[in-house]
Order: C-alpha cells, then structure tokens, then sequence
C-alpha cells in the first residue's frame, strides 16, 4: 500500500484529471474505445505507476462507457445482444487480467502495451470497415463471440483500457459490423467488465477511485461530442486518425518502457 500512497501524492491537479478526461471522452466517443490509451500514459506522467494507472483508468472507463453507449444507442448503432455476449466473456477474462496486474512486473507491462499499441494500429492500416454492414448472429457467432470477449476482456484488467481498440476491428472484420455499431457495441460490452475489473482492482488495493472518477465525468460529458464527430467521418478517415493518434502514443510508450530496461537505462544515463 506504500507505493499507493506514493504514488498518489504524485497526481496533478484536478483541473489536469479533468482534462485528461475531456480529451478520453472525445477519443471514446469518436473510436468506440473506453479512453485508457489516453488516461493510463497521462497518469504515468504524473506520478502513477503503469499498474495503478491501469487500475484507476479502468475505473474512469465505467462513467465514460455509459454516456458513449446512450450517444450511439440513440442512432441505433447498437447490436445488444452481440454485446451481451461480449460482456459475458470479458467478464471473466477481466478478472484473469486483475490477477495479472497484480502479479507481472512493472517492465513487462510496459513493453505488453507496447506490443498492443502496435497490433491495433495495424489493424486500422489493412482494414477498413463498410458504414451500412450489421453483425448476422447464429450459435456458432455467438460462441465466438463470447471466446472473443474472455480474449479482450484481460486487457481491461491488464492494461487499464476498455477493450474496444481491439473489440472494435473485430467486431468489423470478424462479425461484419459497420464502423459505428462495431464502436456502439464495443462500449456497451466493456460496462460490466469494467465493473468487474474494479472491483477486483480496489480490493487488492491498486485503484486511485476519486481520480478515476474525476476523470470519468468529465469524459462521459465529452463523449457525446466525440459520436458527433464520428458520424461525420468517413470509415477510412476515422480508421487513419486512430492510427495517427496510435502511432505518436506508441513512440512516447517505447521510450518510456527504454528508460526502464536494465541496461538501456544505464547507457542513456551516461549520455
């Protein structure tokens, strides 16, 4: 619990938290995501370590998902049951990812967000998502479904973020959802998982809960702006700026993670 109470006498101000969750709301609202590419380098940044910051991120993620699901559900932009069947999985898989958070060292998350970042901008780059497709559900849909979402649902606990950068290109190149219900039923799905998450997170004693939820506020009033945003975007562009904003995260992440290799660390010290 010390290096709670360290870390927490590190965080910025509250108007720096409430920024911090403008800029996650819009994000969330334009890409379908829940905002912890955005909240979990910028708590670093102030004094978190990556493991408190994924677990207060996780956090701010719940407020944020509800006001990004009530935006798309209102242009019918969401496939319930396909994301009740998401739900189900990344239940139990954000409970995997809560035990490993608790338990992997602070390097090797580093360089697995690394690796995540890297695979998502990919993703946006090869495939781009037609605007008027909709998921076709049968049994064996669904059973894939509820396997994708244990799947994505340790990356909440894991790595502080909702699941929908990877929920959201799936959902489109797996199950042939449109950009905007792939985004809709991402945020929908990742609610109870973040739920679930937290709740695991705050009894093993890693989540910063009145930051999360300053931060979570202030994103669920910018996320309706974000849906806007998306509605006015062709699928291409939306899937580029993603990338874009991705790849200056991935370079800012990398360096971050060099800085605290053995050996890396060393060598950069005697420059």
């Amino acid at each position: 619990m010390e290096e709670q109470r360290g870390a927490g006498r590190g965080i910025g101000s509250v108007a720096a938290l409430i920024a911090v969750g403008l800029a996650s709301g819009l994000l969330s609202g334009l890409f379908g995501i829940g905002g912890g590419t955005v909240i979990v380098p910028a708590l670093v940044l102030v004094g978190l370590s990556q493991r408190h910051a994924a677990a207060t991120s996780l956090a701010a993620i719940i407020p944020t998902s509800v006001s990004g699901v009530v935006s798309y559900a209102t242009d019918g932009d969401v496939d319930w049951v396909a994301a009740l069947l998401l739900a189900c999985g990344m239940v139990v898989g954000s409970q995997i990812g809560s035990w490993l958070l608790a338990r992997l060292p602070e390097l090797f998350l580093r360089w697995m967000y690394a690796v995540f970042l890297v695979f998502v901008i990919v993703s946006q780059l090869v495939f781009t998502p037609s605007r008027d497709a909709a998921i076709r559900l049968s049994v064996p849909m669904g059973v894939l479904l509820a396997l994708l979402g244990v799947v994505i649902g340790v990356l909440p606990g894991l790595l502080g973020i909702g699941g929908g950068a990877v929920a959201v290109p799936a959902l489109s190149l797996l199950f042939g959802a449109s950009d905007l219900i792939a985004r809709g039923t991402s945020l929908l799905a990742m609610f109870p998982s973040a739920i679930a998450g937290t709740a695991a997170n705050w009894r093993r004693g890693i989540v910063h809960l009145k930051h999360g939820l300053i931060i979570g506020v202030a994103a669920a009033l910018a996320a309706p702006l974000g849906t806007m945003a998306a509605g006015a975007l062709t699928p291409r562009m939306g899937a580029n700026l993603f990338a874009v904003y991705l790849a200056v995260l991935l370079v800012r992440c990398v360096w971050t993670a060099l800085t605290i290799t053995p050996g890396v660390r060393e060598r950069l010290a005697r420059r």
